[in-house]
């Protein structure tokens, strides 16, 4: 840990006086668990009520990834953050965009830290081109609710990032108070879940507006060893990326998708 960065624990008290009279009607932290998305769904299956609830590990020893991949953290020095969100009443086609725009509450809370970044599709949120942060949602049952994570890396030192282009809020000379930056992602968070129950697409242009993604040479890898290069398009009413190629449309859901890449670049271009 760098000298200039004290860390210290979350104030749960001090948090849940701050969402009083918001949509988050729980709020836990916890010293360390393996993963709070796994968590909260277990919650879930023992027939608690999840819509609403909060839970934040102040280390998160096996949090997920997309595709059963591992974020790994530091303690105290990142959030680890999940959150249960009703689904009642919701077109189900819509739920796959709750990642999408989490993102969104991410990078705006990032903007009021002193930190500009950017959407990468369908999960992750850049600073300069390096991961700041990581957005997993699963699907809790037996309610229609679902469980979104946040992983956010903080006060991160440079020698204590073990994934390659992977950045924080210290590196990046932003503002590390956790305590804001949590806050700041319930905030956002709510604000855009609301729009989501009744106007998903208001959400989707914030998105767009935000996207590193659009716009770029992307190479998509599919299951089975195959893939498609070609410009990133756009992000349809659904969440889902367009890219073309040579006259050739592709339309891929982060369930079909197994990474992508930035596409190789020609030499001379």
């Amino acid at each position: 840990m760098t000298a200039e960065v004290r860390r210290v624990p979350l104030d749960a008290e001090r948090l849940r006086a701050q969402i009083a009279g918001t949509s988050w009607r729980r709020l836990d932290v916890v010293e360390e668990t393996g993963s709070t998305n796994a968590d909260l769904v277990a919650r879930a299956a023992a027939g608690e009520d999840i819509g609403g609830a909060v839970l934040v590990a102040e280390h998160q020893a096996s949090g997920r990834g997309r595709g059963g991949r591992v974020w790994s953290g530091v303690p105290m020095g990142a959030i680890a953050m999940s959150v249960g969100v009703s689904a009642a009443g919701v077109d189900e086609q819509n739920w796959a965009l709750l990642p999408l725009l989490t993102g969104v509450a991410v990078v705006e809370a990032l903007g009021a830290a002193g930190v500009a970044g950017s959407l990468k599709w369908p999960n992750d949120v850049l600073v300069d081109g390096a991961k700041i942060a990581g957005i997993l949602a699963e699907v809790a049952s037996p309610q229609p609710v679902v469980v979104v994570g946040i992983g956010l890396n903080v006060t991160v030192g440079p020698n204590e990032i073990d994934q390659p282009g992977a950045t924080s809020v210290l590196v990046a000379g932003g503002d590390t108070d956790r305590e804001a930056l949590v806050l700041n992602v319930l905030r956002y968070l709510g604000e855009r879940i609301a729009v989501w129950r009744g106007a998903p697409g208001d959400v989707l242009e914030d998105y767009r507006r935000h996207s590193g993604t659009i716009g770029a040479q992307v190479r998509a890898l599919l299951p089975g060893g195959r893939e498609f290069v070609g410009t990133a398009t756009g992000v349809d009413d659904r969440g889902q990326l367009t890219i073309e190629s040579s006259g050739t449309t592709m339309t891929v859901a982060a369930g079909d998708i197994v990474h992508l890449r930035p596409a190789p670049t020609t030499p001379g271009q």
